[in-house]
């Protein structure tokens, strides 16, 4: 008897390729008991009625079969193979390549930025927060909310909740913060 299998590994873009396996007549009465057994169990209450014991063994792979590709299909349906990048001018319409045009290079559209100007972007945080901190050095929480709030970007609720304060709270120190580094900003030295 030959039965058709599909692998994950033979799914290619969408189609489904088979394997055919040959394996020896005999009574397979057993292994569709245990199926039948396996899917009853996995059946949801409300649908056990609808659980049909398979009468051949590639009814019982078609099964299996289907619920592979299912699962493969739940997972990369929404991949596209080959996604078109979008102009950075904001017009409609996808980057081209012209056909003659084989210097082509879609990194040289695409607005990337480098290491340095990444790392020297850090620098520059990392010194206005230690002015903050060195400003605000007699309210160190004054400091804490202002830089979690407004350089990081977290919620006024979303603060107040981590560190078991009141929003309210939170915002009056805030009020403060932004005054009295407003106060100090002309004489700042970084």
């Amino acid at each position: 008897m030959k039965i058709r299998v599909l692998y994950e590994d033979h799914i290619k873009n969408g189609h489904k390729n088979y394997t055919t396996i040959e394996i020896p007549d005999g009574d397979y009465s057993i292994m569709l008991d245990i199926d039948y057994e396996q899917r009853l169990a996995e059946a949801k209450p409300e649908k056990k009625a609808e659980v049909k014991r398979c009468e051949t063994v590639q009814e019982m792979f078609d099964l299996m079969n289907s619920k592979e590709y299912n699962c493969w299909r739940r997972e990369t349906r929404y991949i596209d193979p080959n996604p078109k990048m979008k102009k950075l001018s904001g017009k409609r319409g996808y980057i081209q390549a012209e056909p003659d045009e084989e210097s082509f290079n879609i990194m040289d559209y695409l607005c990337t930025t480098s290491d340095d100007e990444t790392r020297s972007r850090d620098y520059e945080c990392e010194e206005i927060c230690d002015w903050i901190r060195s400003t605000l050095s007699k309210k160190p929480e004054w400091a804490d909310a202002f830089i979690a709030v407004r350089i990081n970007g977290i919620s006024i609720r979303e603060y107040a909740r981590s560190i078991g304060a009141d929003e309210n709270n939170i915002t009056q120190k805030l009020k403060r913060a932004t005054k009295k580094l407003g106060k100090e900003y002309p004489n700042r030295q970084i």
